[in-house]
């Protein structure tokens, strides 16, 4: 392979993100659509996406707070869809963990599933790439995802904040979780979870709210974890 520069290494990560904004574009106005649906003003808004800058967790989090969950509870929602990242960031110590603190915060900061997936299949293609490569890479993804996820919000929320009160969007946050979740829905484990989160959570709508949810969120992974075991000792 012949070594390229840092530049280099970010316009190639750059034409790599280039189709996943086609996804990212329309998602990120439909979350400025559903936050200024849910009541939340244009500087809530653009600080709530900026802060948080993660997809699911954002529409989680928004829902929660629309129900009239406590704060504890809407954090703790936020940080159980975003466990996955903690897995992200461990596969990519290998390839990013000596880079200096500052460059390692701002790619925590920039961690998608995009940007991860895009990064480490790129790592993995070209082994003789060194930091300075990897670095110009990683960020070559992520920044136009970050930057295509901010202004668009914005798009979203200005366009939502102008839509009559005649028309409604209230069933646009529960359609939107129902779009996230589908495409998930790959294996007999993860059919399962979504059952039994469904059954808790009905089950137990009569507490507080946001509590329900919390735990039927854990019985739902106690379950898939359950179901996938057993299917990996039948499937040998």
């Amino acid at each position: 392979m012949v070594e390229i520069s840092p530049k280099a290494a970010f316009a190639k990560g750059f034409r790599a993100t280039l189709p996943f904004l086609i996804v990212v574009t329309p998602f990120s106005m439909l979350f400025g659509v559903v936050a200024q649906e849910a009541g939340l003003q244009l500087a809530q808004t653009m600080g709530f996406t900026i802060l948080v800058i993660a997809g699911a967790a954002q529409f989680a989090a928004l829902q929660m707070m629309v129900d009239g969950a406590t704060l504890p509870l809407v954090l703790l929602a936020a940080l159980a869809v975003n466990l996955r990242m903690a897995m992200y960031s461990a596969a990519l110590v290998p390839h990013l963990g000596k880079a200096p603190l500052r460059v390692r915060a701002l790619a925590a900061y920039l961690l998608f599933d995009q940007t991860y997936a895009i990064s480490v299949a790129a790592y993995e293609k070209d082994p003789t790439w060194q930091l300075p490569q990897k670095i110009g890479f990683y960020f070559g993804v992520a920044v136009p995802l970050a930057s295509v996820w901010c202004s668009m919000t914005l798009v979203g929320a200005l366009i939502g904040s102008a839509v009559p009160p005649e028309f409604a969007l209230d069933f646009a946050l529960p359609i939107t979780f129902l779009a996230l979740i589908a495409p998930m829905l790959r294996s007999l484990a993860h059919v399962v979870a979504a059952l039994i989160s469904v059954v808790v959570a009905l089950a137990l709508s009569s507490l507080p709210t946001g509590v329900g949810l919390i735990i039927a969120a854990i019985a739902a992974m106690v379950a898939g974890a359950l179901v996938e075991t057993w299917a990996e000792r039948h499937s040998k």
